[in-house]
This record gives C-alpha cells, sequence and structure tokens, in this order.
C-alpha cells in the first residue's frame, strides 16, 4: 500500500530530518522521494542535501542528491528516487528552507514473492499499521 509521505523541510535551525519504521513489524518499507525544491525565503545561494543511509556492509554513508540555487536549479525532480529507512536527509550547505516530498510503501512480507523466510509470524497479519513520520518543530 502507499502511503503519502508529507515530506520534511530543512532549514539552517532545522538541517536534518531522519525517516524511521517500525522494525519489527515484519513488513519491507520504502520511502521514494520525487521532489527536492526551495521555498518562501530561500537565499540565493548553494543548497545541498545529502542522503544518509546504511550500505549492505551496515556502513553509514551519506550521498549528495541535490544541489539547489534560487537563481539556477530552484526545484530538482527525483523520479521516486527509492531508499529503505531509517534514512536521514541532511542540509549538507547552505541555509534553505529547503522541501522534500514523495511517497511511503509498506510491503507486508507475506505478500512479497522475493522473500526468502519462511518462518513468518502470522500475528502481524490482522494489525496494519499507518506510520506517520515525526515532523521537525517548527521554530
Amino acid at each position: 500500500s502507499h502511503l503519502h509521505f508529507p515530506g520534511c523541510e530543512l532549514t539552517a535551525s532545522t538541517k536534518s530530518y531522519t525517516f524511521q519504521v517500525d522494525e519489527k513489524d515484519d513488513s519491507d518499507h520504502i520511502l521514494a522521494l520525487s521532489v527536492v525544491c526551495l521555498t518562501d525565503g530561500a537565499k540565493d545561494e548553494c543548497n545541498v542535501v545529502e542522503v544518509i543511509g546504511r550500505n549492505h556492509e551496515n556502513q553509514e554513508i551519506a550521498v549528495p542528491v541535490a544541489n539547489l540555487k534560487l537563481s539556477c536549479q530552484p526545484l530538482l525532480s527525483l523520479d521516486n528516487f527509492k531508499l529503505q529507512p531509517p534514512v536521514t536527509f541532511r542540509l549538507a550547505a547552505g541555509s534553505g528552507p529547503v522541501h522534500l516530498a514523495g511517497w511511503h510503501r509498506i510491503m507486508h512480507r507475506e505478500d512479497a514473492s522475493f522473500e526468502e523466510d519462511d518462518d513468518l509470524s502470522e500475528e502481524d497479519e490482522e494489525e496494519e499499521k499507518e506510520l506517520a513520520p515525526i515532523m521537525p518543530a517548527k521554530k
């Protein structure tokens, strides 16, 4: 099922945002980023947004995904760039505000044909949870 990801805003005072899910709910989660854009109040400066996640060896890695500037690149379409939570977005340069938007997909493992683990518990089947991300406090 697709859930709307209301997005997050990165600013000089709130430089990072972490999207987390309950890893015990026996589902696979995908967060897809569709757009990154500068919003009202942005200065004409380079705003670099990084995605911080983990690689296959469980090491933390930071990858720049957008370099926005009001006069030449105020918006970037990321074409539903898929990430596996938990993932952190960080404003590595600039003061924003930068808005990120996309969607969150939950795949229940019993529905996934690629799943190798056969001993799935059935107790999670009944309760489907819609997870609301925790938004940073507005200052």
